[in-house]
């Protein structure tokens, strides 16, 4: 097996089989043909530095890159406009309803909720028209992280590439199954050689045979693991050998390593960095006008950037997710709702309204009308956009910041829903048992009873599904009878489905109700 040296900055050493694939991947492009590829691995095994090899061999071809970020995951199709943002001049070459659809998508236009298949087929024609002029290399790092009406579309469009001169090459830490049928390469661990090599050349003098032979086998080759650990531990304890803690994970070291980092750091730096990890736009400007607001100076930089944390530049740029995720851990609740409050207040409300409720919402406590009221306004923004996960992580923001009780359960069924449309059954279902504890009038409880025999179907854990229908079915008979009528149907296919298996409200059962009505 091959290895590598981990990092923004760090040279690849080996890796054979990767550089091979890279090597067909952008010879078949420069060809004339289209590439697809997986690269999947745990945290901290060196995807994000393979990827910059990539990119950095991809000599005549356009770049666009992606980062999926664990904290823009409800901002629909944020990951999709990272990628397709420099290509916006060239929406006006697509048929009117792709551009239309994609203009939806992002914001710049109002109409319908887009269509997932067509705001596909934009973006498939805007990659083919871009290549058209230079073949393309889309990049894509931690596509777990990616939002997921962008992860749908990306996949969809992966999967229908041709001779469009266009390679895409998705890094992430899990199986998705957006990615699934593509061509994929697991990067694993170091061999023990080049193990050894990257742990001695972090050393200034030989390393004791035994140490370096736990620090492999513990961390299991992950060079990520092994440089954090190596840099957070003094040269003598490591000359006279030790035992490492077996309990701990490897996420855990890696973590550990980045927060010894952390906290050495003086304190201006340290809420810089909280700062930053707390809008991951990357956006330099946004985050200084914010650290002014806080009394952060410049120079407040200094010390991560030498120590090779972070860059400030015209973006804002951590060496890890995982450092990202420490820096905003770090910071007390307290500390952490000052520095939402700054980055709402330094969110322009026209330009990126969405991005300053949310900050907003995470600075407020307890009930708060307006900042709710801005979520609901948000998540019918996302719904527009064709993005119900996001419009559900805002309506579920919104009903725990409403003061009236009716309110906040209206949010939360809304929220509930959004998440049925969205595929997240478990949360659709959370929100549905948080709101057990408040008094439902009978609509209410006549929307949840639907919502939990509809995610009950479509789940396929369907045996309860059709009792559930039937019981929201009468409920909504003497509130709503069309409404009613629909769910009795609902009820009767679940209940063919459900067959003998139903356990309660079979088939005659469902027939004899809606006849009653």
């Amino acid at each position: 097996m091959s290895s590598m040296l981990p990092g923004r900055a760090g040279g690849l050493v080996g890796r054979d089989s990767e550089r091979e694939a890279f090597t067909r991947l952008l010879d078949a492009v420069r060809a004339g043909e289209s590439r697809v590829l997986v690269l999947r691995g745990d945290a901290g095994i060196g995807k994000s530095a393979l990827l910059d090899n990539l990119t950095g061999r991809a000599t005549g071809l356009r770049i666009l890159r992606v980062i999926g970020m664990q904290s823009e995951m409800e901002l629909v199709f944020a990951a999709l406009h990272q990628l397709c943002g420099p290509l916006l001049d060239r929406v006006g070459k697509l048929p009117a309803p792709q551009g239309d659809a994609l203009r939806t998508a992002f914001g710049l236009s109002e109409g319908p909720a887009p269509k997932p298949f067509m705001v596909g087929l934009a973006v498939l024609g805007l990659l083919s028209e871009a290549a058209e002029d230079q073949p393309l290399l889309c990049v894509v790092d931690d596509h777990h992280w990616v939002d997921r009406a962008s992860a749908q579309v990306l996949g969809f469009v992966a999967r229908r590439l041709a001779a469009e001169r266009v390679g895409v090459v998705f890094g992430t830490r899990v199986a998705a199954e957006e990615l699934a049928g593509i061509p994929e390469v697991t990067v694993t661990g170091l061999s023990d050689r080049d193990a050894h090599a990257l742990l001695e050349s972090t050393m200034s003098g030989s390393m004791d045979a035994q140490v370096r032979d736990q620090i492999v086998a513990e961390t299991r080759g992950n060079p990520l693991a092994m440089l954090e650990w190596a840099r957070g531990t003094t040269w003598n304890r490591l000359a006279g050998g030790f035992g490492l803690p077996d309990a701990v994970t490897l996420s855990s070291r890696i973590e550990d390593g980045f927060r010894r980092q952390l906290a050495a750091m003086p304190d201006d730096t340290c809420r810089l960095l909280q700062l930053a990890a707390a809008d991951p736009s990357g956006d330099a400007a946004l985050v200084w006008k914010a650290a002014s607001a806080l009394g952060i100076g410049l120079s407040a930089a200094t010390p991560a950037v030498e120590a090779g944390v972070a860059e400030f530049s015209t973006r804002v740029w951590f060496r890890h997710p995982l450092v990202r995720s420490v820096a905003y851990r770090s910071a007390s609740d307290s500390d952490r709702r000052d520095i939402h409050r700054a980055l709402s207040e330094a969110t322009d409300p026209t330009l990126d309204p969405d991005r300053r409720a949310w900050h907003r919402a995470r600075a407020t406590v307890g009930p708060d009308d307006d900042a709710a009221a801005d979520l609901e306004r948000s998540a019918a923004r996302a719904q527009a956009r064709g993005g119900p996960a996001a419009a559900a992580a805002f309506l579920e923001r919104a009903g725990l910041l409403s003061a009236d009780p009716r309110q906040r359960i209206e949010r939360l069924l809304a929220a509930a829903q959004a998440n049925l449309q969205a595929g997240s059954y478990d949360s659709a279902l959370g929100l549905l048992a948080t709101m057990e504890v408040d008094p439902l009038d009978p609509p209410q409880h006549a929307r949840a009873d639907l919502l939990r025999g509809q995610i009950a179907f479509a789940s396929g854990s369907g045996n309860d599904a059709p009792a559930r229908l039937l019981r929201a079915a009468i409920r909504l008979s003497a509130l709503d009878l069309d409404q009613a009528r629909e769910t009795f149907l609902a009820a009767w296919i679940a209940a063919v489905f459900a067959g003998g298996l139903a356990s309660d409200g079979d088939l005659a059962e469902v027939s004899r109700a809606a006849q009653r009505l």
